[in-house]
């Protein structure tokens, strides 16, 4: 016998969303947007945010399908139920958007960021600094003898904690891609 599949937001009681789209609550939520790969695209998407006065937290862009010539917009993004679902009301309107996924509402998801971090230092800094990047799984990809620059994959709040446990030690320089997200499981 197979488990019910039952989307958050609804219980074991009803196959609907119960959850109330009227609210005052800032939420997060991350929208995995499917489009054509043609020029223009991104700025009209882009755009729709800009225009409307919402804010990206963060913003991922790549091929995904060079046959079909598709790819992934994956965005990050703050409003209340109402906002996030006018959002995806006007994605899907856009016409080179194929598909519009709010992963933060259809379940569990994997959520990873890169990030590569310019630490300068010397004596018991250097030695804390790599003591903190082993714990955090960064590895080192550049070495001088003042400065190291660490690799970093996870979840943005990985990232975060390690760029304020790096600040005192002496980061000079923080690049990060933004959030690549999946859902996990059979979609």
């Amino acid at each position: 016998m197979n488990a019910l599949k039952i989307k958050k937001g609804s219980n074991s009681h009803s196959a609907y969303n119960l959850r109330s789209t009227f609210s005052d609550v800032i939420e997060q939520h991350t929208l995995a947007v499917v489009v054509d790969n043609e020029a223009g695209v991104l700025a009209r998407v882009i755009g729709l945010f800009s225009g409307r006065g919402y804010n990206i937290e963060s913003l991922t862009v790549a091929e995904v399908d060079h046959t079909g010539k598709r790819s992934r917009i994956t965005i990050v993004t703050r409003g209340t139920p109402q906002v996030i679902e006018q959002i995806k009301a006007q994605l899907g309107r856009i016409i080179p958007v194929h598909q519009v996924n709010d992963l933060t509402v259809e379940g569990p998801s994997v959520e990873r960021e890169l990030a590569l971090i310019k630490v300068e230092g010397a004596g018991d800094h250097r030695v804390e600094a790599l003591r903190l990047a082993d714990i955090f799984r960064a590895k080192v990809v550049d070495s001088t003898l003042t400065s190291f620059v660490f690799e970093l994959t996870g979840t943005p709040d990985k990232i975060d904690a390690f760029a304020e446990l790096m600040r005192p030690l002496g980061l000079v320089e923080l690049a990060r891609t933004g959030v690549a997200a999946l859902s996990r499981g059979d979609s």
